[in-house]
């Protein structure tokens, strides 16, 4: 389901972004393209559309979202910053072969781990490698 320009702006401004257009165009590829992606793969879609954009511009309108915790950043290896919108309870599974990320439904019950009694969790990162589906099938 596509997300409207109204709800993108709502958006912004419930976390205390003043919803500029670009702002609104990165925020809405990034709903509305669950892909995980880099700079460089808003830079390429986007830039058709807008194009004054520029890296910077994504490389800081990106860190404001997650400093406002609107987005997280995925790094899975050390050549690639990914960047991912959805907020719940989840971890990230990367194909070597394809080097896709997909979403990986968790169990909430990893965080009531007796090991973590008494500890204050601000940031966690579940991630698995190996070889999609697809690329098994192969």
């Amino acid at each position: 389901m596509r997300v409207s320009s109204s709800e993108v702006a709502e958006s912004l401004k419930l976390r205390g972004i003043k919803p500029s257009y670009q702002r609104m165009k990165i925020y809405e590829f990034l709903l509305n393209n669950r892909i995980h992606p880099t700079v460089d793969e808003i830079f390429k879609t986007l830039t058709p559309e807008i194009p004054t954009l520029s890296k910077t511009t994504i490389y800081n309108t990106l860190n404001l979202f997650v400093e406002k915790k609107l987005i997280n950043v995925i790094v899975i290896d050390e050549k690639q910053t990914r960047y991912d919108v959805e907020q719940g309870l989840h971890g990230h599974f990367k194909c070597n072969t394809c080097e896709k990320i997909f979403d990986i439904e968790l169990n909430q019950d990893i965080l009531n781990s007796e090991k973590l009694e008494n500890f204050e969790i601000d940031e966690y990162h579940f991630y698995f490698k190996g070889n999609c589906k697809k690329c098994n099938n192969k």
